[in-house]
C-alpha cells in the first residue's frame, strides 16, 4: 500500500492534511519535522503549512530523501526558499477565496483542474520567485505564483489549501499527488 507521511510544520489543517489521504486510501500518519530524515519510511511526503518558517525542523533535509514532495502554503515557501527561490510577503495578506487559473494544463498534480478552480488560501507570505528548474502552474489575481512543479525532481507546492472544505477541488490534487507517489 502507498504510503504518504504528512510533516506537521505546526500548521491549522495539518490533521486535515491526513484526512484527505486516508480518503483516497493510502497508508498516512502525521510525523512532527523534527524527526530524522532517516527515520522517514515514506512513498510521498507532504510538507504542511504552518505559522513560520522559523519552525520548520529538518524539512529542508526531506527534499534529498528521493519521494515526491508536496509542498502546502508554507510547505511551498520552504521549498522556494531552500532551492534558490525567493519568498516574501504577499500584498494580499490573509485567508480568502481566490480564483485560480491553471497555466500548465500537462502538470501531474493540478493540470487536471484547468482552466481554473476556486481555492483558499493565506497570502502573508507567497513565493515571488521560482527556483531553478520549477515550472510555474498557476496564478491567479492576487498571487503570481499560486502553484509551481519541478516534475523531474518530484517537487511540487501549491499556496492554497487543497485539504480544506473551502477549496473546491482539493481532493482531486491529493488524488493526483498520490498518482505521482505511485509511479516515482
Amino acid at each position: 500500500m502507498t504510503r504518504i507521511v504528512v510533516i506537521d510544520n505546526h500548521g491549522q489543517f495539518t490533521h486535515l492534511e491526513q484526512r484527505a489521504l486516508r480518503d483516497v486510501g493510502v497508508d498516512t500518519e502525521i510525523v512532527d519535522n523534527d524527526t530524522p530524515p532517516a527515520e522517514l519510511e515514506a512513498d510521498g511526503l507532504v510538507l504542511s503549512g504552518g505559522p513560520s518558517m522559523d519552525r520548520i525542523g529538518n524539512c529542508p533535509d526531506y527534499l534529498d530523501l528521493d519521494v515526491p514532495v508536496l509542498g502546502i502554503c508554507l510547505g511551498m515557501q520552504l521549498i522556494a526558499a531552500e532551492l534558490d527561490g525567493r519568498v516574501g510577503g504577499g500584498d494580499y495578506g490573509g485567508y480568502a477565496d481566490v480564483d485560480v487559473d491553471v497555466v500548465d494544463e500537462a502538470d501531474p498534480l493540478i493540470g487536471s483542474l484547468a482552466p481554473e478552480t476556486r481555492v483558499w488560501a493565506s497570502h502573508a507570505d507567497e513565493v515571488k520567485e521560482l527556483p531553478s528548474g520549477f515550472t510555474h502552474t498557476a496564478t491567479s489575481d492576487v498571487c503570481d505564483v499560486e502553484a509551481m512543479s519541478n516534475v523531474e525532481d518530484g517537487l511540487y507546492g501549491v499556496q492554497w489549501h487543497p485539504e480544506v472544505a473551502h477549496t473546491e477541488e482539493g481532493q482531486e490534487v491529493f488524488e493526483n499527488f498520490v498518482d505521482i507517489c505511485e509511479q516515482a
